[in-house]
């Protein structure tokens, strides 16, 4: 080979090193370039965002020309409600939310529990024990500054256990008042395994946020 034809060959082969170099930095710049554009996204999710999401419930609002009410959109609300356990013949007339089926299913809380706003146009004293049939006492509480008349009762019968909280605003008028009905069944009638037993404080904790959130307009 001659001379000419050696520098011609060397130099080629100088120059494709220079071609191959520059092109694997063109494809590094370029995949770089994109993960940098895809940022997380390009990083596989562990699910661990998901659980620390918070999860919002969807409320709806009940209103009257004298009161308003926040309650859980999955709660049901009933405005023909009125109790009769007090007097048959002088229904208490107000709107209930009775808790989602999905609440009491599997445990022994009975899915006809509920919160319920009721009004007693008529009464001269407001206070919590007009609202019950049991012979109680009502009791004075103020809860996050609000003046609250306060009884309870809790009756029972072929397994079933019946508890009413009444939670009635002092010197509303009309006199409005709050009430918990939670139906529950013995736990112990079950065999073992079959349900597990409702959570009681998270279920009130559940109905005082409703009643915090009761307005009244005058």
């Amino acid at each position: 080979m001659s001379l000419q034809r050696k520098i011609s060959v060397a130099l080629f082969m100088h120059m494709m090193k220079y071609y191959v170099v520059g092109a694997m930095a063109l494809i590094l710049v370029a995949a770089g370039g994109y993960y940098f554009l895809k940022g997380d996204s390009a990083v596989p999710s562990t699910g661990e965002e998901n659980q620390n999401a918070s999860i919002s419930v969807a409320t709806s609002t009940y209103a009257t020309t004298s009161y308003s009410i926040i309650y859980p959109s999955n709660y049901t609300a009933d405005s023909s409600y009125a109790n009769t356990t007090v007097s048959p013949t002088k229904p208490i007339a107000g709107v209930k939310f009775t808790i989602p089926l999905t609440v009491a299913t599997g445990t022994n809380l009975s899915a006809d529990s509920y919160i319920s706003v009721e009004q007693l146009p008529r009464a001269k004293n407001c206070t919590a024990d007009i609202y019950l049939a049991a012979n109680v006492t009502a009791t004075s509480e103020m809860i996050n500054s609000v003046s609250y008349s306060f009884a309870s009762s809790t009756e029972g019968a072929a397994g079933n256990r019946y508890e009413e909280l009444v939670f009635a605003r002092a010197g509303s008028d009309p006199c409005t008042a709050v009430r918990y009905v939670i139906h529950s069944t013995e736990f112990s009638n079950y065999p073992a395994g079959t349900v597990r037993e409702f959570d009681r404080a998270a279920l009130i904790l559940e109905f005082d946020k409703i009643r915090d959130s009761l307005l009244l307009s005058r």
